[in-house]
């Protein structure tokens, strides 16, 4: 659990860090995710009265961005590819499979915090689909049984 005084007061700082930028919403966000894994809800608030943006702008970015997070994720993501040419190469199985291993029934978090399974749309690796991202390391014509080595 995050203590709102420590938070608070790390919040004005990233804030203050990058008020002097054109833009400063998606760059605070970044910085805001880094510090702390996700955007936490007490910081939409804060940030949309610094911004002098409405909360509901602020949550609207949020939850338009993929890469933003409204909750920690485990400490292994694993990343499928959605994309048609993943798909066209057995994505689709991939994602079943993969989703039945961890023992989830749509992307998310495992119970034990340990694992979270997102989608992402396109990881460059079209010609070798299907292609997933476990953590920093790219695997193509992943399998059920490589994602599990890569998750270990």
């Amino acid at each position: 659990m995050l203590d709102a005084a420590d938070l608070s007061a790390r919040l004005h700082e990233i804030i203050g860090a990058h008020l002097g930028l054109e833009g400063p919403l998606l760059p605070i966000l970044h910085a805001i995710q880094a510090e702390w894994g996700h955007i936490p809800d007490p910081a939409i608030p804060v940030l949309a009265n610094a911004l002098n943006l409405g909360r509901a702008e602020v949550h609207g970015v949020v939850s338009f961005y993929h890469d933003f997070r409204t909750t920690p994720a485990g400490p292994t993501v694993v990343k499928l590819c959605a994309a048609e040419a993943c798909q066209a190469q057995g994505g689709r199985d991939l994602i079943a499979a993969t989703l039945r291993a961890f023992g989830l029934s749509t992307y998310g978090t495992t119970p034990d915090g340990k694992v979270t399974v997102e989608p992402v749309y396109c990881l460059g690796l079209c010609a070798c689909g299907p292609a997933a991202l476990v953590n920093d390391r790219l695997l193509g014509r992943a399998t059920p049984a490589t994602l599990r080595e890569a998750a270990r």
